[in-house]
């Protein structure tokens, strides 16, 4: 049996953050979408902050204009964000919690706690078109909430199960596990991601559930050892080999 192929995001972010640390040109978060393609990645993923820290306004008008892969905007959902999705069209908008002081995403969306705030948002970005998902910690009252809001996609939050250690690891995988399973019976489609590397990516891409996952600072970082293409290479050929070894285990049992 053939296995469902698991998408990949690759997350550019910190390649525009290298980029800011002394200003200039260099190195083109463009390019690395480019080489995305070539890697054999899927879409690409670009976080516009409020503070500007990483991606910027000009890098997303080129991402969604000259890139061939699906763009996937992570936002905040504020009238800012809005106008800007409004205005770029990407194909993809993923909803997540933004903090300044933060020096990465802490934490999945309160979905629960704020859908009068995200609904406006939700049903505007899905008028003109786009994909909606929303990044949220693998809760099931965070799953009902996204189901009962009409979203098509939630993004699992991987980072407490990436941070964990022993058995503490396979309590967050297995919180993950269920999670996908909830969402998935509540017709929702899931994705991963946040703090994934080759250590921890097999476990969470043998999720049947999971279609998608997004990874961008730990393919960054290893571009710089290897190559960006190699490393994304790499981290593909892990996703398929889970999926090969899930589809395994399933013909076994039946």
């Amino acid at each position: 049996m053939q296995p469902e192929r698991i998408r990949l995001g690759l997350n550019i972010d910190h390649v525009a953050t290298i980029r800011n640390a002394r200003g200039g040109r260099h190195p083109d978060p463009l390019r690395a979408a480019k080489l995305a393609v070539v890697a054999g990645a899927d879409q690409v993923t670009a976080h516009l902050r409020e503070d500007r820290r990483h991606i910027t306004d000009d890098d997303i008008h080129h991402l969604v204009h000259d890139i061939p892969l699906p763009i996937n905007l992570e936002m905040a959902a504020t009238d800012e964000m809005l106008a800007i999705a409004l205005r770029h069209r990407p194909q993809a908008c993923c909803l997540v919690p933004e903090r300044r002081e933060e020096l990465t995403t802490e934490g999945g969306l309160d979905v629960a706690g704020q859908m009068k705030t995200l609904q406006p948002v939700v049903a505007r970005l899905q008028e003109a078109g786009m994909r909606v998902s929303l990044f949220i910690d693998p809760e099931p009252s965070q799953i009902e909430a996204a189901a009962a809001l009409g979203v098509s996609v939630v993004e699992l939050h991987t980072g407490r199960y990436c941070d964990a250690q022993g058995e503490a690891r396979a309590r967050e995988l297995a919180r993950l596990r269920q999670a996908a399973a909830l969402g998935a019976e509540a017709g929702l489609e899931i994705h991963a991601g946040h703090g994934l590397c080759y250590e921890t990516v097999k476990a969470v891409a043998r999720i049947p559930e999971i279609v998608e996952l997004n990874i961008g600072h730990f393919l960054i970082g290893e571009a710089i050892f290897v190559g960006l293409i190699p490393a994304v290479r790499r981290m593909r050929q892990l996703m398929d080999e889970a999926r090969l070894e899930l589809a395994a285990e399933e013909m076994e049992r039946t």
